[in-house]
């Protein structure tokens, strides 16, 4: 296949991606959502926290102990086997499996991020902390407040409270204006991150309009959806 059709697959496959049947009204609507779409949201934010905190955990483990090798990338592997055999009617195990692969992946993706673009494991931790913390803001709101307005408002406030902080600190006569200038970058590589949450967050609500939501795999969607996030912040990291 020439590059050219490739290239055209490839943009046809974003557009299609693209294509969703609610409107940018639906995503401004402030309105309180019904029961079920509530709980479905809620399950999600919750599983997607315990997700990104074993993801953050195990990243810390490989950090303080190095607890990343062998076994637990395939631990991992195994785990992410295990959610595709098992019935998604066994939700606790298959919350469970969820936690075991994002901690076995958090602690081995310090022995790529070292290897292959030189990033130290401490680097790797205070990068994936804010958007742990971010998801845990999002869905502590969520036991709060029903309307969505309210929840995306505090998505939005911890996202610019983090901006706001890290503005400050670059202020600081102990950072050079290199640094400085990366830890705005990543600042906005996190707030690009939290406003996908929150369209996704939308998607989640219209399809909670025809049936069960499955959080499990709502959340390993977010997952495979970050590799996108990351080539555009690797572009942006390095593009001065």
């Amino acid at each position: 296949m020439k590059f050219s059709a490739m290239k055209l697959q490839a943009m046809n496959a974003v557009r299609a991606y693209f294509v969703r049947n609610w409107t940018i009204e639906d995503l401004m609507n402030n309105g309180e959502m019904t029961q079920h779409d509530y709980a479905s949201l809620k399950r999600v934010y919750l599983t997607l926290f315990f997700a990104m905190w074993s993801f953050t955990s195990g990243s810390f483990s490989h950090w303080i102990w190095e607890a990343g090798g062998q076994f637990t990338v395939l631990s991992s592997v195994a785990s992410l086997l295990c959610l595709y055999l098992i019935s998604p009617l066994r939700v606790k195990t298959r919350v469970l499996l969820l936690m075991i692969a994002a901690f076995s992946n958090g602690a081995s993706i310090g022995i790529f991020t070292k290897y292959f673009f030189e990033i130290d494991q401490d680097l790797v931790v205070s990068l994936l902390a804010p958007p742990t913390l971010g998801i845990g803001a999002i869905w502590s709101e969520s036991l709060l407040a029903r309307e969505r307005s309210e929840i995306y408002r505090a998505c939005l406030f911890y996202s610019w409270a983090v901006m706001f902080s890290t503005f400050v600190a670059t202020k600081s006569e102990f950072i050079d204006s290199q640094t400085a200038h990366w830890m705005l970058k990543v600042c906005i590589v996190f707030a690009l991150f939290m406003g996908y949450v929150v369209v996704y967050s939308q998607e989640i609500l219209y399809d909670a309009h025809f049936g069960e939501i499955n959080s499990v795999n709502r959340t390993l969607t977010v997952f495979f959806g970050l590799p996108g996030i990351v080539v555009h912040a690797a572009r942006l990291c390095l593009c001065a």
